[in-house]
């Protein structure tokens, strides 16, 4: 088969794009908590058992199943390893998105749960140790350590420099990952959990703040 320009036009007028190459997609829930006046983010502790960062804090979530949005996904896997059902989350909305290094996407949510549901979560033991909340306030009132590292292109032996006709010295893109950590009470939270919960109180500040301030004046 030649592709013919009416092959091509018919195929991407209108088309959804998709990734280039092999690409995953994950989604994960903020759950916030009000109780008497406090605000709280729900973390998880991942089950020391996982093959997969075992031990360390993070929100509930996991990987976008064909068919269903990152909303509904997040809701799912949440439901998943809490045992709260989604009709017990009030979704607020999107959070940022955050775009890893490692071909991944990540959605992030915010949701809000009561404190009696937060009480009688059932955590699922192969994958969540345990549940804890944490004042928002706490990361507010901390700035937290951030490393910024290097990410480097590791190119195997074999990969034929001279028939492209680039040198072994060829200055291969070098990313970098922001790598910030927070101690609250005694806990540590860090990476992806960590830039997400940073994230969304730098939004606040940044556009609602800043908008309710300009509308005062």
């Amino acid at each position: 088969m030649r592709l013919r320009l009416d092959d091509i036009q018919k195929t991407f007028t209108g088309r959804t794009p998709a990734p280039i190459g092999g690409h995953r997609f994950f989604s994960v829930l903020v759950p916030l908590i009000e109780r008497d006046g406090v605000l709280y983010v729900l973390y998880e502790v991942r089950a020391k058992s996982m093959a997969s960062q075992p031990g360390e804090v993070c929100f509930p979530g996991g990987h976008v199943e064909p068919g269903e949005s990152p909303a509904q996904c997040a809701l799912r896997e949440t439901f998943e390893e809490t045992g709260i059902p989604p009709g017990r989350i009030r979704l607020i909305g999107p959070g940022n998105i955050l775009y890893g290094y490692a071909n991944y996407t990540l959605y992030t949510y915010l949701g809000v749960l009561d404190y009696e549901d937060y009480l009688q979560a059932r955590p699922q033991a192969s994958e969540v140790d345990t549940l804890f909340l944490a004042r928002l306030s706490d990361f507010e009132e901390q700035v937290p350590q951030v490393f910024s590292e290097k990410v480097y292109t590791e190119i195997d032996a074999d990969f034929p420099y001279e028939k492209i006709g680039i040198g072994r010295d060829y200055p291969w893109r070098v990313g970098r990952w922001d790598i910030p950590i927070y101690e609250v009470e005694g806990r540590i939270i860090w990476g992806l959990t960590a830039r997400i919960t940073g994230d969304i109180i730098e939004t606040v500040r940044t556009e609602h703040v800043f908008t309710g301030n300009k509308e005062r004046n």
